[in-house]
């Protein structure tokens, strides 16, 4: 059977913020979500770079190589944040989260790194497909202070060893998965994603409900939203979907 993905993506600066420094892409091939930090201009650039330097690889890849492509991509956007802060050193606080996923049919690679999120809605089931890179994470359960909860100890950044999970993993038909920021799941829970991704199979509806709902919930940080439906079909390259940051620096 051959497998195919259908794919939105949507972003909004939220209630609080001044500026987007989330960036996404969303084509026929790869899906990412950036998180930018660094202050002013340097979580843009951040996101931006990352998700630039990215899109190289929405191609067809042999199911064989997709984590090793997808890595080695992740490296490179790495290496390119070094490049930038050596040509401009008052970024050198910037960085990234990122959570991206590389296609070939109905295999699948995905790279995550910092407190973005993955989720797989299959069979009626949400499942979060990713762990969060903060350091309550490394406490024991029930040690962690809340103030921890948004402290990041892995995040692109140019200058740490900035390794992604790197986990190969297969769809099936009927699959729909989600790659947001922590704009979204900071405000809105895991049975509110539910209620929304099995109310609508309108993707652009989807994104929207769910940028709504942060924004309701305070929309105190960017809101970025990646969503695609697996289904049958012949995979052909088709125009991305470039939002946020990464849309007004490209």
């Amino acid at each position: 059977m051959n497998v195919a993905i259908r794919y939105t993506a949507g972003s909004d600066v939220g209630v609080s913020r001044q500026n987007n420094e989330d960036s996404a892409y969303a084509g026929s091939f790869l899906l990412a979500v950036a998180d930018g930090m660094g202050g002013y201009a340097g979580g843009e650039v951040a996101s931006s770079t990352v998700i630039e330097s990215l899109r190289s690889v929405d191609a067809e890849v042999p199911p064989d190589r997709l984590v090793d492509t997808l890595g080695e991509a992740v490296e490179r956007a790495h290496e390119t944040l070094r490049h930038v802060i050596a040509e401009h050193p008052e970024l050198d606080r910037m960085g990234t989260t990122l959570t991206a996923v590389l296609w070939s049919g109905p295999y699948m690679a995905l790279a995550h790194i910092g407190d973005s999120r993955g989720y797989l809605l299959r069979a009626g089931e949400l499942f979060q497909i990713t762990e969060d890179h903060t350091l309550d994470q490394l406490l024991e359960e029930g040690a962690g202070a809340s103030r921890l909860s948004n402290v990041l100890f892995r995040v692109l950044d140019g200058r740490s060893e900035g390794e992604p999970d790197m986990t190969p993993r297969e769809a099936k038909v009927g699959d729909r998965y989600l790659l947001c920021s922590d704009g979204l799941t900071g405000v809105v829970g895991p049975q509110q994603i539910y209620e929304v991704l099995t109310s609508t199979d309108d993707l652009d509806e989807a994104v929207r409900r769910l940028i709504e709902l942060a924004n309701q919930g305070g929309g105190p940080d960017n809101i970025t939203c990646v969503l695609a439906d697996v289904v049958e079909g012949t995979a052909e390259p088709g125009p991305p979907v470039i939002v946020g940051a990464a849309a007004n620096h490209s």
